[in-house]
């Protein structure tokens, strides 16, 4: 063990005699507090924190992944190339130490420039409030909207399985089933706009979503219902005129005894295609965690109103803090580093450095866009997806899906990063993938010829 420290120590050292390290920590000690005072985003209080914490955090991830790509890729190579590694192999230390310790001593490094600038991040963000001359219902809005973690309830699925059987027989006897789409396609549009159907509500109708299991940690504090509208026919000014309830419906359509209260909005207007939020008293939610959600399509508005499947409708309600919700995103990036430096430790074990570079950078980026590639293949022809299926999407798979697990995402909506997620990148990033790169170095670098014998 105690060479491992050495190899880690030397490979820090190594890190601090870089020029681009000592570039990357410059420019981020200056950009990061100048971005705090700089930045406008909408004009708001709140468009300003969004936006510096969503790009302070979006630069320190950047800059940080390619210096580990950079040190951990220059600190093995250059001990090849300049035959330093001779001297130290020859002593008593294995191979396998050898890689553990550039691994530690890169991982130490990131631990500590990471803390260094989200500390930074965090503070700015904290402070910046006093940096302004905001207004108390912008001060009201921040602790709702940013300085909290908010658990989020999608709105629940209508079994339409029936629905979608008998439509699709009944589209099969009268010969009328497209004939250039696979049975289990048609099935998949059938029930998308069965559920669109739901989720429609002509002018006068009512629609009402049951929720469970939830539990915002103040009771006394506030829940938001965010939705979005879209409709058949735009209406002149493109708003729709709504009212809203919240609470146990359970007591109005059984009859049971009131025991929350129902809050009902006055008529309002929102616009069509835009996201709102409705700030409703946590304490219509049941005491076993029910809470049901009407809207009723006001008949002034003369056209249906649709709430799309993906982001028509959810509940947020607070279910932790802000800053509990900022240090697992700064765990988030963490692990991301482990795995770029896993990464960089084994393409220096058979690749020269410009190649393991640009190895290490294409690995990179892939990742950063495989959320996106593996969407975009979905919409191929059959024939084209059969084979994507089978070779580049298991390959894209082996990737960590560095888009899907963006920790600005988060932050900037101030939605709940829960542990139970933070467990699944470990296990998925850390544990499996990076450790399988690491097993694959250390037998790599295990059988290298590090120099020929010449006669």
């Amino acid at each position: 063990m105690r060479s491992v420290w050495a190899v880690a120590r030397n490979t820090i050292r190594q890190a601090v005699r870089m020029k681009i390290a000592v570039v990357f920590v410059v420019l981020l000690i200056i950009l990061l507090p100048l971005m705090g005072v700089s930045v406008t985003g909408d004009g708001t209080l709140k468009g300003r924190l969004q936006t510096f914490v969503s790009y302070g955090l979006s630069l320190t991830s950047i800059l940080l992944c390619l210096l580990t790509i950079v040190v951990s890729v220059y600190s093995l190579t250059s001990d090849i190339k300049q035959r330093q590694i001779f001297t130290v192999i020859t002593k008593p230390i294995r191979r396998f130490q050898l890689l553990l310790g550039k691994l530690l001593g890169v991982v130490l490094l990131d631990v500590a420039l990471l803390v260094l600038f989200s500390a930074i991040i965090y503070g700015v963000a904290i402070y910046m409030p006093k940096f302004y001359d905001s207004i108390e219902d912008e001060l009201v809005q921040v602790d709702n909207e940013f300085y909290t973690a908010r658990a989020s309830l999608a709105a629940p699925e209508v079994d339409v399985i029936k629905d979608v059987d008998e439509t699709y027989l009944r589209l099969k006897q009268s010969d009328q089933l497209p004939q250039d789409m696979p049975p289990s396609k048609i099935k998949a549009y059938l029930t998308s706009l069965k559920r669109l159907e739901k989720r429609a509500a002509e002018p006068g109708r009512e629609l009402i979503w049951e929720f469970n299991n939830v539990e915002p940690i103040d009771p006394n504090g506030s829940l938001f219902i965010r939705f979005k509208y879209d409709v058949s026919v735009n209406p002149p000014d493109s708003h729709v005129h709504s009212q809203w309830f919240a609470g146990d419906y359970r007591q109005v359509r059984y009859g049971d005894k009131a025991e929350t209260p129902i809050y009902e909005t006055p008529v309002r207007r929102d616009p069509v295609r835009a996201f709102r939020e409705i700030e409703v008293p946590a304490a219509a939610v049941a005491k076993d965690g029910y809470l049901a959600v009407g809207f009723l399509n006001v008949p002034i508005n003369n056209t249906v109103v649709i709430f799309p499947l993906e982001d028509g409708l959810e509940v947020l309600y607070k279910a932790d803090t802000f800053t509990a919700n900022f240090v697992r995103a700064v765990l988030l990036i963490l692990f991301r580093l482990v795995f770029l430096a896993c990464l960089g430790v084994l393409g220096a074990t058979f690749l020269s450095f410009p190649v393991a570079i640009l190895f290490c950078l294409v690995i990179f980026f892939t990742a950063s866009f495989s959320g996106f590639v593996l969407e975009s293949f979905d919409y191929l022809t059959e024939n084209v997806s059969s084979v994507y299926s089978y070779t580049i999407k298991p390959a894209m798979k082996l990737l960590p899906q560095f888009d899907r697990f963006n920790p600005t995402k988060f932050l900037v909506e101030a939605r709940l990063l829960s542990w139970s997620l933070l467990a699944k990148v470990v296990g998925l990033m850390v544990c499996i993938k990076s450790l399988l790169l690491l097993l694959i170095a250390l037998l790599i670098f295990s059988y290298r010829e590090i120099a020929k014998v010449v006669v």
